[in-house]
């Protein structure tokens, strides 16, 4: 059956739109602002998405892009493409295009516009072609697409400036503003860039308040969870409880696992023993996993788990500071490994259950809700 135009155009009319008040203020070196649009498809859909911008800055790293990303139901990246293989450093307004697709799998639209660095970086004019049964590309709503509507107290009315489910963000380093120099309409977005700095690069080193070697070993061991931490951090109660069959571990037992993994190892090294019964009644159910461990870690918030996670972590950390690098080299009693290889296991344990982790979240069928029957007015009556 083919998927006409026409529906799709129905699905695309609500772009999400959050308040901006109680934002969250953090520091980092790009901004985007973001409409995230449920969509549907039975086959493959070419979508374009096209803007225009200039740039106007010092910086060599001063750059600016449209973004498109497409979410699937299994929580993959169907497309994506942010343009910073092509980036934007005109200081003439210029229209730039994305084409992209999405198809069957695809539960979400994400478009809007990215900065990086620092510099003046306008953008206008911002619209989304679909294409219909008849491989014509058709206009599809976007709100506040030119920036018309926006005002002095909220200039990306109708956009959001978070990079998930819907989040705002305030990056201390970047303001929005409204311009009258405008390719369409009468005003057009600046957002200016002021202190940014360049992004560290990705890399192991010697964290600091450790000796040479416990802080390499650190800087894994946090580089490791981090990856965990991100790949859950959304996910619903409904999402970390799934179980993809009777015999299987859910996602919210895997990080209580790693948490439970990790408290295992701190009594190993740090005091030379193993659980005693009362840690052995807290913990064993989240080592162990099985059935126990199905029974236990259920109806509970992501961060019900991540908090633990980070207790745990912040324990380890806080003891591996007592400790220099002689002691690495030293035997764990009874246990056939140094201290260093006993955490260097913790560190590849988290990797080995994160790939666990992203297996499940493929799994993971879309949650089935009970359908809402409305009454009709002769019944209400």
């Amino acid at each position: 059956m083919q998927f006409k135009i026409t529906r799709l155009l129905l699905l695309l009319l609500t772009g999400i739109s959050v308040s901006m008040n109680a934002q969250k203020t953090i520091s980092r070196g790009w901004i985007s602002f973001t409409q995230s649009i449920e969509v549907q498809a039975t086959h493959e859909v070419k979508f374009k998405l096209m803007g225009r911008i200039k740039v106007i800055s010092d910086d060599p790293n001063g750059v600016a892009g449209l973004w498109a990303r497409v979410d699937n139901k299994n929580k993959e990246t169907g497309f994506f493409d942010n343009m910073m293989n092509r980036p934007v450093t005109s200081d003439k307004w210029k229209t730039y295009t994305i084409e992209g697709a999405f198809d069957k799998e695809a539960q979400t639209l994400n478009i809007g516009g990215l900065c990086m660095q620092n510099g003046d970086f306008y953008f206008d004019d911002l619209k989304l072609l679909i294409e219909d049964e008849n491989g014509d590309f058709a206009e599809a709503p976007i709100q506040n697409a030119s920036f018309e509507q926006s005002t002095h107290e909220n200039s990306l009315l109708g956009w959001s400036t978070g990079i998930s489910e819907g989040e705002q963000l305030k990056i201390k380093e970047y303001n929005s503003e409204l311009t009258s120099d405008a390719t369409d309409g009468s005003q057009a977005i600046l957002i200016k860039g002021r202190g940014a700095t360049p992004p560290r690069p990705m890399e192991i080193v010697s964290e600091e308040g450790f000796t040479p070697q416990m802080g390499v070993l650190v800087s894994m061991l946090d580089a490791m969870k981090e990856r965990v931490e991100g790949s859950v951090k959304n996910h619903s109660v409904y999402e970390l409880d799934y179980l993809m069959d009777e015999k299987a571990n859910s996602i919210g037992a895997l990080i209580m696992h790693l948490a439970a993994a990790e408290k295992l190892y701190q009594v190993m090294t740090f005091e030379g023993r193993y659980f005693n019964k009362e840690e052995e009644e807290l913990w064993g159910p989240a080592l162990n996993l099985g059935d126990s461990g199905r029974e236990s870690f259920k109806d509970h918030e992501v961060d019900y788990y991540l908090n633990l996670y980070n207790e745990v972590r912040t324990k380890t950390k806080e003891e591996l500071a007592k400790r220099d690098d002689t002691w690495l080299e030293e035997e764990i009693p009874g246990a056939g490994m140094t201290n260093f290889y006993g955490w260097f296991h913790v560190m590849e344990h988290q990797s080995s259950h994160l790939g666990q982790i992203l297996l499940l979240q493929k799994r993971i069928k879309p949650e089935e809700k009970a359908e809402e029957i409305i009454p009709s007015e002769t019944i209400k009556n």
